[in-house]
């Protein structure tokens, strides 16, 4: 008897936690953003993330940074984690958001390579259309002597699914 008692409470168990998670699943959305330059500059970035709905329209992440920059012979490697949250004010369809972003970059030339790390605290607002939001960030923890960006200033263009 003491075993169908625990066999039925393991199984329950499981049922329970398989529930759980497949409401958490029901929350979470995947997407990031991507950048493309070519010119004088290429520029090829990709950042993925994913993102937890909780209720109120607040969301909260976590993404990952790729990008590479090369102008003539320099080249920049940018790779970065960062914790991401959004808040959708549903009536005026905007998005506010904060992201802390930390990246290690490797920049070379001709002359030889210089590794360099540095932290960003983004503070942005975007037009939200469903999926897709556009808009600016700004980094206030923009230090121009450590960060591999010409500014605080840059464009917010992000999708999830």
């Amino acid at each position: 008897m003491k075993k169908i008692i625990i066999i039925l409470l393991l199984s329950l168990s499981f049922t329970t936690v398989a529930q759980q998670k497949n409401n958490f699943m029901d929350h979470v959305r995947f997407g990031g953003a991507f950048s493309l330059g070519f010119g004088n500059q290429t520029t090829i970035g990709i950042s993925p993330s994913a993102i937890y709905d909780f209720d109120k329209g607040f969301s909260l992440g976590a993404g990952l940074t790729y990008i590479y920059s090369e102008i003539n012979d320099f080249t920049t490697n940018v790779y970065g984690g960062s914790i991401i949250s959004l808040y959708q004010i549903p009536t005026i369809g905007i998005q506010l958001s904060g992201e802390y972003e930390y990246s290690y970059a490797t920049q070379t030339d001709s002359f030889g390579s210089i590794n360099t790390n540095f932290p960003a605290l983004y503070f942005g607002a975007a037009y939200n259309s469903g999926k897709f939001a556009f808009g600016m960030r700004y980094d206030v923890l923009y230090d121009k002597n450590k960060s591999v960006y010409a500014s605080a200033f840059s464009p917010i263009i992000r999708f999830y699914f």
